[in-house]
């Protein structure tokens, strides 16, 4: 079984110039975090209808036989360092034996819960969460009937927060899927999992809403928000419809006081739409792909929109537009306020953003525009995005140093704390012009000499003109500093 993969962790905690961290309620069961004020009131908890389809419905229990069985457990282990109260000294043998200390273990494994579905019978694939089986050094899977067993990491995807696994068991029942497009708002929806460690459990509710987005730090959002009751152990497991197709893949659920103060009727879904295609690319390729228009948009606010000759305060901005990119194909200007992208309202840039991390490379987006105080529609097709860079390729004093883009959430966790974004160093080589200047492989760039950035694109343009003198600012283990680039 191939290792599963360390991703990053983002544990910045400080930093300076204008750069402070701040603390986040810990309101999302995976490691998310939203405002109370983001929801205006509380759903009603549903009621189940009478028939389905013409055909009386007294109760769930026919179609949750046919759906259980695709239904599975995921528990993740990892192993970690344990620190010694004695602080160095432990490690020390000629200590131990002078002070009669005994050998204590250095390691424990700690283990967390999740749900998965099968969704292929025949090839074993279970699809889950990116956060159950994040820095997972081996993964196990029990069955409905349960038979527990290895899994085999296939591919995740931690910016839809998508994984994908594959169970080696014969006789297996996979669920079928539904398109998640159709859902409505009041839909009956039945959620299962494996919420505390309890085993399968069943709770239902209605669709609160479709296409929810603007969840704080919990990467790119068009969820299904539902009632029914979510909780930690729920997370990968399947939200179905009442004819036992699948809708949804269950991702986290929202109290002001916490996941573990229990559910007050917020969960949030994957549509399995957007998780099917996720999977397809990660079984296909290992990778998963994404558009982008290429330009930077900011928000509008009321002074703006007065300029702008705008109504109301909405939209993003085009502040930047590279070139090569599907934006300059299209057209689109600086200057240019993006109200809308193939319908969908945008309100601002973030929106904008979002609504791009979901699209295909290849795509054809068709964007509402107002320029110069008049309204107008650019068609673009949208190219893959940067997904990596050779330091030496942008400036000499980089070289040996790879940078790479952050995953969505971290990046979100960053704006959250006051910085504009930022981008990760890959690979560093050693005794290279970048690992004798200071820096290191997972090291976060927020800053810097070369211009402003918020991505790995921005990043590669703060260098058509080379700064004389070269500091990058970077987090380190929960620490910030300033690196001197020579």
């Amino acid at each position: 079984m191939r290792p599963f993969p360390t991703l990053l962790a983002l544990t910045a905690a400080a930093a300076f110039g204008g750069f402070a961290a701040t603390a986040l309620q810990d309101t999302f069961e995976k490691p998310a975090q939203a405002s109370p004020a983001a929801v205006a009131a509380l759903p009603a908890m549903a009621t189940l209808p009478t028939a389905v389809d013409g055909q009386a419905v007294p109760s769930l229990a026919p179609m949750l036989k046919r759906v259980t069985p695709a239904v599975v457990s995921v528990y993740s282990r990892q192993t970690v360092r344990v620190a010694s109260p004695l602080g160095p000294f432990a490690d020390d043998p000629f200590f131990r034996r002078i002070f009669g200390i005994p050998d204590m273990p250095r390691e424990r494994v700690e283990r967390a819960l999740g749900s998965g579905v099968i969704v292929d019978a025949q090839q074993g694939l279970v699809l889950t969460n990116h956060h159950v089986i994040e820095n997972a050094e081996g993964v196990s899977v029990t069955l409905s009937d349960g038979r527990t067993m290895e899994a085999e990491f296939i591919g995740s995807d931690p910016d839809t927060d998508v994984a994908v696994i594959r169970i080696p068991a014969n006789n297996l029942t996979a669920i079928p899927l539904a398109d998640s497009d159709q859902l409505q708002v009041g839909d009956f929806v039945v959620a299962m999992g494996n919420p505390y460690g309890l085993g399968q459990t069943v709770t239902s509710g209605i669709v609160s809403a479709v296409g929810r987005s603007g969840i704080p730090v919990m990467g790119f959002q068009n969820f299904i928000q539902t009632d029914a009751s979510i909780n930690p152990g729920n997370s990968g497991g399947p939200l179905v419809n009442l004819q036992g197709q699948l809708v949804g893949i269950n991702t986290a659920s929202f109290n002001p006081r916490g996941s573990m103060a229990g559910n007050i009727g917020l969960g949030f879904a994957i549509p399995i739409n957007m998780a099917r295609n996720i999977k397809d690319q990660l079984v296909s390729t290992g990778e998963v792909r994404r558009g982008t228009l290429g330009i930077e948009s900011q928000d509008i606010d009321e002074r703006l929109a007065k300029g702008l000759g705008l109504e109301n305060a909405r939209g993003a901005l085009v502040t930047r537009v590279y070139p090569g990119s599907a934006a300059a194909a299209a057209g689109l200007q600086s200057g240019d306020v993006v109200l809308a992208a193939n319908g969908q309202r945008i309100d601002n840039s973030p929106s904008l953003h979002n609504f791009e991390g979901l699209q295909d490379v290849g795509s054809r987006i068709t964007l509402d525009v107002r320029r110069e105080g008049r309204p107008l529609q650019v068609t673009a097709t949208l190219k893959e995005g940067l997904r990596s860079v050779d330091g030496g390729t942008l400036d000499p004093r980089l070289q040996g140093a790879t940078f790479k883009e952050l995953d969505e959430g971290s990046r979100q966790q960053l704006r959250s704390m006051g910085a504009n974004g930022g981008l990760q160093i890959g690979t560093v080589t050693r005794g290279s012009r970048a690992w004798n200047s200071g820096l290191r492989p997972k090291d976060v760039v927020v800053a810097g000499t070369s211009g402003s950035f918020s991505d790995l694109t921005s990043f590669r343009a703060s260098f058509e003109r080379k700064p004389p003198q070269l500091v990058l600012r970077i987090l380190r283990g929960g620490r910030a500093a300033d690196v001197l680039m020579q």
